[in-house]
């Protein structure tokens, strides 16, 4: 009877430890269900959890499936340098593009002023030129009546001299 009473104790006691896995309540449909493969470890914390034993061939299509994944990230990474580079060539085209036209629009002053100089420096040529032949015009015009008036001068008094003459040839006439 001891024997009995020892073996339904021993048994409760498993019953007790097992309780616990008995009685968990049942998967919350809400939750996600993430399958994984048995044979390998798991993470936990990715919502329930169907455990399933993986084929070689779904191994190898998984396998194939993660290098054609890598494969496009390698693609799409090679892609996003390419056009990376592509838009920096872009902008370093577009630079020299703008540096160009700034150079070209300082040239360009650099002639419109050079031109303006030339033309005002020309301007004052001619003002010169004009001064000096109104200078030179005056100076002629000067000339010439000093020239008359002596002229006009002389011209009296030979005047004056002939009448003098006259008057003396009157006078012993």
């Amino acid at each position: 009877m001891y024997k009995n009473i020892a073996v339904v104790l021993l048994l409760l006691v498993f019953a007790a430890a097992c309780a616990p896995v008995l009685l968990t309540p049942p998967m919350d449909p809400k939750r996600k269900i993430s399958p994984e493969d048995c044979t390998k470890p798991f993470d936990t914390e990715g919502g329930n959890l169907l455990c399933r034993r993986v084929t070689e061939e779904e191994r190898r299509a998984q396998i194939a499936e993660e290098e054609r994944q890598a494969a496009a990230r390698r693609e799409a990474e090679a892609r996003a340098e390419r056009e990376r580079l592509e838009r920096e060539r872009a902008e370093q085209q577009a630079r020299e593009e703008a540096a160009r036209k700034a150079k070209e629009a300082e040239e360009a002053r650099i002639a419109a002023e050079k031109q303006r100089l030339a033309e005002e420096a020309a301007r004052r040529a001619e003002e010169a030129r004009r001064l000096a032949e109104a200078a030179a015009a005056a100076e002629l015009a000067r000339l010439r009546a000093e020239q008359e008036a002596r002229e006009a001068a002389a011209r009296e008094c030979r005047r004056l001299e002939q009448e003098r003459s006259d008057g003396r040839a009157m006078l012993a006439d």
